[in-house]
């Protein structure tokens, strides 16, 4: 039986009361800008961060530039959540360097009555599927969805005594640090392979002037996409190439099969190259092919070196663009067949494990994320006393 275990078992074995937000917190006010003095810092619509639950940044007021919204004061420990679009969802517990400090009327103050409510423990609570869902219920208007302080505080949940929530609150705090130093040692180690693909690409694909050397017109083929637009397509499970890194949607036909090159051609990602060995439709971007003398993993992984390059020949103001034959210009070392097949190889290696990495990466965290969800919804759960 764990500590927690014993502690439910000793406090509240035929279960707890259910309490609202409201039942467990303290009145807040608000500041008199007619009297203030000095300067505070703002926490504005969209100071706290959506995913780490904390404040980014701030912005310095005085009574002066005050604006309209800047009206709740906040003390540390405090929970606030946000009611209304874009904060709404948005909470995080008052860290002691914002004591005193101002914070916008789209969020709702939480200030937990320590006698009874500890507030990581109200923190934790108003990050449960129980709270996400009451608040999508509760939310008025499509346009800008928001909920009234009022109703926020309506919410009822399970309050177990001190010691359970204190805990509880541990056990959470401890599974919180444990995912994001996991998350930080993932994400290093991607820094790291990516650096190391880079470096290894870059070594292996520097050549002196005693290669020889021919312009890509001379050794490849470039084919511009075909424009459509999606709802002139039908759904399927084919990329639709669009100028960005990602493919824009799917649909039913292509328009190039097996190895290719492809180059967006404009837009933020105007040059960005990308291989693909699969049916295609390439819209916004060219697709090249190689001949005889190159082979086209050999080429993909000369192009991705000279990346920022061919970014850098984006013309144009409004939506930037990069010229087929301007690539078509760029000159291409060409070491024999079996050299350039060795350099793929290895290549090849980094890159894949480069790619397992970031693909597993997200993956990873949303797991994480699951995992934690589920523990934090089941530890909150409790029997209602009486029920």
């Amino acid at each position: 039986m764990s500590k927690l275990d014993r502690l439910i078992a000793e406090l509240c074995p035929d279960g707890v009361e259910y309490k609202t937000l409201g039942d467990v917190c303290l009145a807040t006010s608000n500041i008199s800008w007619a009297n203030a003095k000095g300067t505070y810092q703002y926490i504005d619509l969209t100071s706290v961060d959506r995913d780490t639950h904390k404040i980014n940044d701030t912005t310095t007021i005085t009574s002066d530039n005050a604006p309209s919204r800047a009206q709740k004061i906040v003390a540390t420990e405090d929970i606030i959540f946000g009611t209304t679009r874009p904060t709404l969802k948005r909470y995080c517990v008052i860290p002691s360097e914002y004591d005193g400090q101002i914070c916008s009327t789209g969020y709702c103050v939480l200030r937990a009555n320590k006698t009874v409510a500890l507030p990581k423990f109200l923190y934790y609570v108003i990050g449960t599927s129980s709270f996400d869902d009451y608040v999508e219920a509760n939310q008025r208007g499509s346009a800008y969805p928001t909920i009234s302080d009022g109703d926020v505080k309506k919410f009822v949940f399970p309050l177990p005594p001190l010691a359970v929530q204190y805990a509880i609150a541990c056990i959470l705090d401890n599974f919180t640090e444990l995912t994001a130093e996991l998350t930080a040692e993932l994400t290093a180690e991607l820094t790291a392979r990516k650096k190391q693909y880079e470096y290894y690409r870059n070594e292996l694909l520097t050549f002196g002037d005693d290669l020889e050397w021919s312009k890509l017109n001379e050794v490849g083929i470039m084919k511009r996409g075909t424009y459509i637009t999606k709802k002139n397509t039908v759904p399927g499970n084919i990329p639709v190439i669009l100028g960005g890194q990602e493919p824009a949607y799917y649909c039913d036909t292509s328009n190039h099969d097996g190895e290719a090159i492809v180059i967006s051609r404009s837009g933020a990602y105007a040059g960005f190259v990308s291989f693909w060995n699969q049916p295609i439709f390439v819209t916004d971007g060219f697709i090249l092919e190689t001949k005889d003398r190159l082979i086209m993993r050999y080429l993909y992984h000369y192009l991705k070196n000279m990346q920022d390059s061919l970014h850098e020949m984006k013309r144009g103001g409004g939506v930037p663009h990069v010229r087929g034959n301007e690539i078509m210009e760029i000159k291409i070392p060409l070491p024999p067949l079996e050299e350039q097949a060795r350099i793929v190889a290895i290549l090849d290696k980094f890159d894949a494990l480069t790619t397992d990495i970031s693909v597993g990466l997200p993956i990873e965290i949303e797991a994480r994320k699951k995992q934690y969800e589920y523990y934090r919804d089941m530890l909150l759960t409790f029997k209602e006393v009486g029920a």
